[in-house]
C-alpha cells in the first residue's frame, strides 16, 4: 500500500519539544515504515522520518516568522495533491483546509480530526464528508452531524517513557499555558496539597502567563521550565507524584496524560471531554469535578501501582495499537467501505 501522510508545518516532524499532531504523525509513520507500507510524509524540510520526505516548506511556521503561513500552507497542501494519483490512500493531519482540494482527484482520503479549534470550521467537514473518510481521536469529540470511519486513540512509543516504581513527591503540570488547560487551578491544587509543582509547556495566552501564573513562580514551591524535548519530558514526568490535567474544556484527547501515565505517574484531571475515555479512575488516576476533588485526590494518589499504570497504557495506547487501528482503517477505505 502507497500512503500519502499530509503533516502540519507548525513544527518539524517529529517536533523538537511541542507539536502533538506532528508527534502523532511521526509516530504514525515510522510505525507504518516498520510494517513495510510504502509511506511518503509531507511535512517541513527539516523533518526526520524513515520514509520518503517530500517537502517544499524549509522550516517549521513557528520557529521561522519570516515565513507566511498561508503562502506556505497552500504550496505544502498543493504539492502533495497533485501527486495524489501515485497513492493508495492520503491521511490528511491538516485540519479542515486541505479538505477543500479533495473534489480534485480520485483518491481516497482519509482526515484525523484533532479537534475542532471552533465551530466556525465544522461546515467545511460538512460540505466534504461524502468524500473524506473521518477519524475520531475519542468519541467525546464526534460531531453529531458527521460521520466517522473509527475511532482511533492516540500511541506513543514506550521506550521513550522510563518507568519509575518509587513516586516523587510533587507535582507536574505538561501541557500548553493557556487557561483552557487549568494551569492556575493546578497551582492552587498544588499550594492547598502543600506539595511542589513543576509547570512545562510553551506561553500560548502571554497575558494570562503574566497575570495568573508568574506571580506564583518562586523557583521553590511553583517552577516553571519552559517547553521540554524528550529526554526531559521523561524525566520530569517520571519523576512526578501525579500529572495534574485539570482542563477548562472539552479536550479531544490529551497526549501529555498517557505520556505521564507511561512513565507510571497516575493522572488526576478534571472530567472534560475524552479524559474518561483516557484514565481508568482508581487504576491509572483519578477523575475529578474541581479543585476541591484534586485536593483529595493528591492524597490518594501514592496508593495506585505505578507498574499497573504503565501496564493499562501498554495495552490500551501503545505506537502499534494506533498503527494497527489506522492499517484497518486504510483497508476498508481502499476497499470502497467507509463509515463505520
Amino acid at each position: 500500500m502507497r500512503v500519502a501522510m499530509l503533516a502540519p508545518i507548525s513544527w518539524r516532524v517529529p517536533p523538537r519539544h511541542y507539536g502533538p499532531w506532528e508527534r502523532v504523525v511521526s509516530l504514525l509513520t515510522e510505525g507504518l515504515v516498520e510494517r513495510d507500507v510504502d509511506v511518503t510524509l509531507f511535512a517541513t524540510a527539516d523533518s526526520v522520518t524513515q520514509a520518503r520526505l517530500d517537502a517544499i516548506c524549509p522550516r517549521p511556521l513557528e520557529e521561522d516568522p519570516s515565513l507566511d503561513p498561508k503562502v506556505w500552507e497552500s504550496l505544502h497542501i498543493a504539492n502533495a495533491f497533485e501527486k495524489a494519483d501515485r497513492f493508495d490512500v492520503i491521511h490528511n493531519h491538516y485540519d479542515f483546509l486541505p479538505l477543500t482540494y479533495t473534489g480534485l482527484f480520485a483518491t481516497p482520503v482519509v482526515t484525523t480530526v484533532h479537534g475542532f479549534s471552533s465551530d466556525g470550521i465544522k461546515p467545511v467537514y460538512r460540505r466534504y464528508a461524502d468524500r473524506v473518510a473521518y477519524v475520531s481521536i475519542s468519541d467525546a469529540d464526534r460531531d453529531p452531524d458527521l460521520r466517522y470511519v473509527a475511532t482511533v486513540y492516540h500511541g506513543i512509543d514506550l521506550a521513550e517513557f522510563t518507568l519509575r516504581e518509587r513516586p516523587g513527591r510533587g507535582l507536574v503540570y505538561f501541557g500548553r499555558i493557556h487557561p483552557d488547560k487549568g494551569v492556575a487551578d493546578a497551582i492552587a491544587v498544588a499550594k492547598a496539597a502543600g506539595v511542589p509543582l513543576v509547570i512545562a509547556g510553551i506561553v500560548h495566552d502571554r497575558r494570562y502567563f503574566e497575570r495568573e501564573i508568574a506571580p506564583h513562580v518562586d523557583g521553590d514551591r511553583v517552577r516553571y521550565v519552559g517547553s521540554l524535548g524528550p529526554a526531559e519530558r521523561d524525566e520530569l514526568l517520571g519523576s512526578a507524584l501525579a500529572l495534574l490535567h485539570l482542563v477548562e474544556f472539552a479536550e479531544p484527547f490529551g497526549l501529555s496524560m498517557i505520556e505521564a501515565m507511561a512513565c507510571g505517574t497516575p493522572v488526576i484531571a478534571r472530567g472534560r471531554g475524552a479524559v474518561r475515555e483516557v484514565v481508568d479512575e482508581g487504576l491509572t488516576g483519578f477523575v475529578v469535578d474541581d479543585v476541591a476533588g484534586a485536593i483529595d485526590a493528591v492524597g490518594r494518589i501514592g496508593a495506585l501501582d505505578r507498574r499497573a499504570v504503565r501496564a493499562r497504557v501498554a495495552e490500551r495506547f501503545s505506537r502499534d495499537r494506533m498503527v494497527d487501528d489506522y492499517l484497518r482503517v486504510y483497508e476498508r477505505i481502499v476497499s470502497g467501505a467507509r463509515i463505520a
